[in-house]
């Protein structure tokens, strides 16, 4: 697949264009600062479906503040984001993701799924470390569902020590009907196998575990949780649906640890993290 990358000397922003894209997303990095050296061996994963920045308790707000809280005081290193708005009427003309990033001092990528109330709409990527490759996959839907397009957004994340890895981002179908799911699932693992750095996968896959979705994902990739704690609703949550996976054919990616957040007033889901330590 032929892709073009046009450099704007301005901003340092690099805009990454592609035949399976269709349209321009930016990557940018974040303030000065996000370069600083770390002594390397695990990685703070988080997951988190932010509902445009609109506190399901306050319908038509935008807190864009308490995303970013709540994603500060988990201090993660790598944050898969869905639901994420640009420069859209609902959400006042902002780039959540570019504001995101800003105030959390992080690397950011968005990748538009759709086009949406005169901006965009789609997930994004956050890094403390410099993003660089990124990549918007279309994912299959099957026409007569008449499902919303769907994406995985995929960058290169370059660690401190030099250690490179594929981190991606993605939000699979809401359909009742798993179809959609199913194929989009095929395609992402599909993806993943002509990878050859590891890779690291998170967010909302809309499935639980034992469906035929999760257990897709479970062949290529091993999630962070076996017994997953429930991340919806966020009140009285009853259902897991966001998680974080990850694939080393070399076996060096462990899970240290895995949780999900009880915080309830941001967005109608819960975040998850998870410390996946790296063996030299």
């Amino acid at each position: 697949m032929r892709s073009f990358l046009i450099f704007l000397l301005t901003g340092a922003t690099l805009w990454v264009a592609s035949c399976a894209n269709t349209s321009h997303q930016s990557l940018g990095p974040g303030p000065g600062g996000a370069h600083e050296a770390k002594k390397f061996s695990s990685l703070t994963v988080m997951a988190y479906n932010i509902h445009h920045c609109n506190p399901p308790s306050k319908p038509g707000l935008i807190d864009l503040e308490a995303i970013v809280s709540t994603i500060r005081k988990q201090a993660p290193d790598l944050v898969a984001l869905q639901e994420v708005d640009v420069r859209t009427e609902r959400s006042g003309g902002v780039h959540q993701a570019e504001e995101i990033a800003k105030r959390l001092n992080m690397h950011f990528f968005f990748g538009k799924a759709i086009d949406f109330q005169g901006g965009e709409y789609g997930v994004a990527l956050l890094s403390r470390y410099p993003l660089s490759e990124a990549i918007v996959h279309r994912l299959p839907t099957k026409a007569e569902t008449k499902g919303e397009p769907r994406i995985l957004a995929t960058a290169k994340v370059t660690l401190p020590d030099g250690t490179t890895l594929r981190f991606g981002s993605t939000h699979l179908d809401a359909q009742r009907d798993s179809v959609n799911r199913e194929l989009q699932i095929r395609e992402i693992v599909k993806v993943a196998s002509a990878e050859p750095l590891p890779f690291l996968l998170a967010g909302d896959f809309n499935a639980t575990p034992g469906t035929g979705t999760i257990n897709l994902l479970d062949q290529a990739f091993t999630r962070t949780c076996q017994e997953c704690a429930p991340t919806i609703p966020v009140l009285k949550p009853t259902k897991a649906i966001d998680f974080i996976a990850y694939r080393h054919p070399g076996g060096k990616f462990s899970v240290s640890s895995h949780k999900v957040i009880p915080e309830t007033y941001a967005s109608d889901h819960l975040p998850v993290t998870a410390i996946i330590r790296v063996q030299k």
